[in-house]
């Protein structure tokens, strides 16, 4: 069985090796055995942790979304794509200028972030395409993220809006509500940049 290779990115090495070495610690104060070292499988969720990602499930996700983003036709992309760099967005923290990078010129989710924190702030982007005053089933979810994002993997989205506490999932997955949440200060120039992009001719 062939192995499966994901890459790991580290913006801060110094932090990811602080990170890696708390979850080292609590392992070992939480086990029975503190000679006994973590399995192969949470050895592996905390690496993914330690580079900013929830577990290695979504460290997985992001990397399968950024090559699902790299396999569409290379005109496509290129017109859709987010600039990799480029000047900062004078309103905005550093996190939320991350955010804004992964949406195209329409205010579309082109790129699944590699940071857990920069994925939170994406996903408060896509909330704004949810009407408050409606009902929506999972299959109008989809819809709407997938008319909302560029790479391919709507269930991802729809998971971290419910676990996000920004959608409500009800009558077993049946049917779902846009939450009323309050924004924190430093996302409210971004989400005013990302509705303001949504008007914009495709």
């Amino acid at each position: 069985m062939p192995r499966e290779s994901i890459a790991l990115h580290a913006d801060d090495i110094s932090a990811f090796a602080k990170s890696l070495r708390q979850q080292l610690a609590e392992h070992l104060s939480q086990s029975e055995d503190p000679r006994e070292p973590p399995s192969h499988l949470s050895l592996l969720n905390m690496l993914a942790r330690a580079a900013g990602h929830r577990n290695l499930q979504a460290l997985r996700a992001g990397v399968v979304s950024t090559a699902a983003a790299s396999a569409l036709p290379s005109k496509l992309t290129m017109h859709n794509a987010p600039p990799a760099r480029g000047p900062r967005h004078p309103e905005l923290s550093e996190l939320a200028d991350r955010a804004l990078r992964q949406f195209d010129a329409q205010g579309r989710l082109m790129r699944w972030p590699s940071r857990h924190q920069v994925q939170r702030y994406a996903i408060w982007g896509l909330w704004l395409h949810f009407d408050s005053r409606r009902v929506y089933t999972e299959a109008e979810v989809n819809e709407v993220l997938k008319a909302q994002h560029g790479f391919g993997d709507h269930c991802t989205l729809r998971r971290e809006l419910v676990n996000m506490k920004l959608l409500a999932r009800s009558d077993g997955g049946r049917e779902y509500r846009k939450l009323a949440a309050r924004p924190a200060d430093d996302l409210l120039p971004l989400l005013r940049e990302l509705r303001s992009r949504s008007l914009q001719p495709a």
